[in-house]
């Protein structure tokens, strides 16, 4: 698996292979239900050993499980991209998990459960509302351990971009655009290109000889049942591709597949013009 990263200053690899003549620096991200306008600029976040959970103390117990696993994740999904950063010669700045119930203050600006996950990259935190996986299970079908691999990898991946410098450069090019349409499509690129990243960590799972039999089959419906095609049915809307921000469900299955499939980062090139987007 190799990292789109090279060592020492500069950022290639995946900025080369993304557009070389339009991105280039910054950070930033965007989360699988993301309506935080104007997201800040990336600071330092935690450092390893400092990853973790910052739980809700007013969780209630039930949680407790899933806030355990959700630990495990982030930590799990982390060490992977930490050693292909070594391999770059570079340092990965670790991201913290923060479980919240109902609304949250963040660096990115108040936030409540209707977002669904997101990462702020201003204060490098992945926030996640546990109410959310009994909603990926019972409204959006798709149940599972994996499932819920996928959500807390896919925001990971949000922080590599971030620490890649793709994200504000994104959000600049959507500033820019001349019309929302151009800017989603911008939105799309980058949402995609996260789930193909958490493609990547999975098939690092697979060469553990960590997955169980359907564990891959359980991302898949993830990736399917938060595309935006999907959202729009569910929601008694009409299909309308040119208000997606996120990518339809093939889209995401196919971007997930990728990175699985390769486990390489260089196949997540969201951006480039035969990337079909």
């Amino acid at each position: 698996m190799a990292l789109p990263i090279g060592a020492g200053g500069g950022v290639i690899g995946l900025i080369v292979l993304l557009l070389t003549a339009v991105l280039g620096g910054g950070g930033g991200g965007g989360g699988l239900g993301d309506v935080l306008d104007d997201l800040p600029g990336a600071v330092p976040g935690a450092q390893p050993g400092q990853s973790g959970v910052q739980a809700d103390p007013n969780a209630p117990d039930p949680d407790a499980e899933e806030a355990a696993f959700v630990e495990f994740l982030t930590e799990d999904v982390q060490a992977v991209w930490a050693d292909e950063f070594q391999r770059a010669g570079r340092e990965y700045t670790y991201a913290r998990t923060n479980l919240f119930s109902g609304q949250v203050s963040t660096g990115c600006g108040a936030a409540t459960s209707a977002v669904g996950p997101f990462y702020c990259p201003a204060d490098s935190e992945v926030y996640i509302d546990l109410d959310f996986f009994r909603e990926l299970r019972t409204r959006f079908g798709a149940p599972g351990d994996f499932a819920q691999a996928y959500v807390v990898a896919h925001e990971m991946g949000h922080h590599v971009q971030n620490l890649l410098g793709i994200g504000d450069e994104v959000r600049q090019q959507e500033q820019s655009a001349g019309s929302q349409e151009e800017a989603n499509r911008w939105s799309v690129r980058l949402e995609l290109q996260a789930d193909c990243l958490a493609g990547v960590w999975a098939h690092s799972v697979y060469a553990r000889g960590d997955l169980e039999a359907g564990d891959v089959e359980e991302g898949l419906a993830a990736a399917e049942a938060v595309g935006d095609d999907r959202l729009q049915e569910q929601a008694g809307m009409d299909v309308s591709p040119e208000t997606w921000t996120h990518g339809s469900s093939e889209q995401r299955q196919e971007w997930f597949n990728r990175g699985f499939e390769s486990g390489e980062s260089d196949r997540c090139d969201t951006f480039a013009d035969d990337a079909g987007l």
